[in-house]
């Protein structure tokens, strides 16, 4: 069982998800709820065996739940946010791999949240908040990512992204210097993450950093060449809006 607590404000909807968790999550157990931080701290205080996952509403009445993860830290414990449909909230969860469910719960995407919990992995959890932070509060200056692959969570530098490339649901990350990292995300993920930060998906296989592109060849299909020299071909479907981001870069440099 994964012994869990619910921080939540609103009464309606403490209620609320933890009937959903007894109705569609039977490996979870809610051992304590609170409704303020205040209430928070006196719950982790009790709770003397400790809890694996904590389900967080972000703002609270009393402060931002972030206040108090910083208190209690180093954390042994995964985490959950419940939130209203915050832009940056979300941006953050999807940078520093954590996982989110947005107000009004919808079952299925409680189920999947959970599912993706690892709890061999919660030693990795003061990490991720950290980049968590610096994504919501700073969601135009961020410089890291974290990124959740077969074997561990990778914080990476996103200016050291070279190319991601996809193989079924999963995305091989190569980075500056020739490391590969193969991530359980799909590359539209990927896509969606990187598309503000110079990042182009130029074949349904491979986005690249146009950071790294020494320069596109219009024969033999066209392609893409990087500069560790790999060729990448641009799809025919996806090549007028390529060109068209050419010409961009061409007009800014």
């Amino acid at each position: 069982m994964i012994k869990s607590i619910i921080i939540e404000d609103e009464l309606k909807g403490l209620l609320n998800l933890q009937n959903l968790l007894l109705q569609n999550c039977e490996n979870v157990q809610v051992v304590g709820q609170a409704r303020s931080l205040e209430e928070a701290y006196t719950l982790v205080e009790q709770l003397k065996d400790g809890f694996d996952l904590a389900f967080l509403d972000i703002s609270l009445p009393d402060g931002l739940i972030f206040q108090f993860l910083d208190d209690i830290k180093p954390l042994d414990f995964d985490v959950i946010f419940v939130t209203a449909y915050d832009k940056y909230a979300i941006q953050a969860c999807e940078y520093s791999s954590i996982g989110y469910v947005l107000k009004p719960i919808n079952p299925d995407n409680l189920v999947q949240a959970v599912n993706r919990v690892r709890l061999d992995r919660t030693k990795s959890i003061n990490s991720r908040l950290d980049v968590f932070k610096g994504v919501y509060n700073n969601p135009n200056a961020f410089e890291k990512m974290s990124v959740s692959a077969l074997d561990g969570i990778y914080f990476l530098n996103i200016k050291d992204i070279v190319r991601l490339e996809a193989e079924d649901n999963y995305t091989h990350i190569f980075l500056k210097g020739g490391e590969k990292i193969t991530a359980s995300k799909t590359i539209k993920s990927y896509e969606e993450l990187l598309q503000d930060m110079n990042f182009y998906r130029v074949h349904k296989r491979h986005v690249v950093n146009l950071n790294y592109m020494r320069k596109f060849v219009k024969g033999d299909g066209g392609y893409v060449v990087m500069d560790d020299d790999i060729r990448i071909e641009v799809s025919r479907r996806r090549r007028p809006a390529f060109m068209e981001q050419m010409k961009r870069l061409q007009t800014v440099i």
